[in-house]
């Protein structure tokens, strides 16, 4: 990852943080999202396109190790996630 630094009036300030808060996530990530959803409309991509994409690329991927079952008792291993 690159650093950056910007300067935002305290208005957008708050508001960034509301609503990262929102959704749980950082505002460093609340802006990343921003700036994917900025190039996904530049480019023209639709949130169908996206869907698609998501859905096309979902149980492509095993884990190496052969021993995840994360798909269907992701609630446990989240949880033993916390744990650690």
């Amino acid at each position: 990852m690159v650093r950056i630094q910007i300067q935002l009036d305290p208005s957008r300030h708050r508001e960034l943080k509301r609503q990262a808060r929102r959704l749980g996530v950082s505002v460093a990530e609340l802006i990343r999202r921003s700036i994917d959803a900025a190039f996904r409309a530049d480019r023209g991509d639709s949130r169908d396109t996206v869907i698609r994409r998501a859905l096309a690329a979902a149980g492509r991927y095993r884990d190496p190790s052969g021993r995840s079952d994360v798909a269907r008792r992701h609630d446990p291993a989240l949880a033993d996630a916390y744990r650690r």
